[in-house]
């Protein structure tokens, strides 16, 4: 009984690290380009972007495609960098246990 409950507290503490680990990744960023760098999107830990930026050359009227193609580019790279920081914020907690399969997208 008494490896059970310290079986739990080692669960808690380890649930508040990963709280706390969650809550600092919204102020941890990642920066990805695309097009030699002139599309650049800055994201959080989170998933949300904080920063785009599109430098003049890159804005063609008659190629609109090609813009929009870079910017997807750098946001999708940005959104793997930015999962992948997670994971290995969250890897750092969780040592080598295996939390992806459990309920609520830690990852």
């Amino acid at each position: 009984m008494k490896n059970m409950r310290k079986m739990m507290k080692e669960v808690q503490k380890m649930q508040a690290e990963m709280a706390r680990v969650q809550e600092e990744l919204g102020d941890k960023t990642v920066e990805a380009s695309a097009g030699g760098g002139v599309v650049r999107v800055v994201m959080n830990g989170h998933l949300a972007i904080k920063e785009v930026v599109i430098e003049p050359v890159a804005v063609d009227p008659d190629d609109l495609e090609m813009l929009q193609d870079l910017i997807m580019a750098a946001v999708n790279e940005a959104i793997r960098m930015a999962q992948e920081m997670s994971a290995e914020e969250m890897e750092k907690v969780a040592g080598g246990l295996d939390l992806s399969g459990l309920p609520g997208g830690l990852f």
